[in-house]
């Protein structure tokens, strides 16, 4: 299964992508956006319905309005676990969202 490395302090991460949850001839699109109100949600939670990996910049909302980000948030997840994505935030300013072929590997478990 192809790889994208997404290096995050000592630990290694990657997304892997399941190729059988793909049509044949499709290509997985990665999107970077950003979430500078809670309006922008309804969009990026489209493109992730869409099948779409989404880089989220989230630095813009967390400056002006932290309350408004942690909804923000909550709507992404709660959509996310509904239809069998992966989220994670990465550093401050970025969270990443993936539909349900694309898993976000975290390291080994203990």
């Amino acid at each position: 299964m192809p790889k994208v490395d997404i290096t995050k302090k000592a630990e290694e991460e990657y997304l892997v992508i399941d190729e059988s949850l793909l049509k044949e001839g499709e290509i997985v699109k990665v999107r970077i956006e950003t979430l500078k109100d809670y309006a922008d949600v309804d969009r990026i939670l489209q493109f992730l319905r869409e099948g779409q990996i989404i880089f989220l910049r989230i630095k813009e909302l967390r400056e002006k309005d932290l309350t408004e980000l942690k909804r923000a948030v909550e709507k992404i997840k709660r959509t996310c676990a509904a239809i069998e994505g992966d989220i994670v935030g990465v550093d401050e300013d970025f969270i990443i969202v993936t539909p349900k072929f694309a898993k976000i590997y975290r390291g080994k478990s203990t």
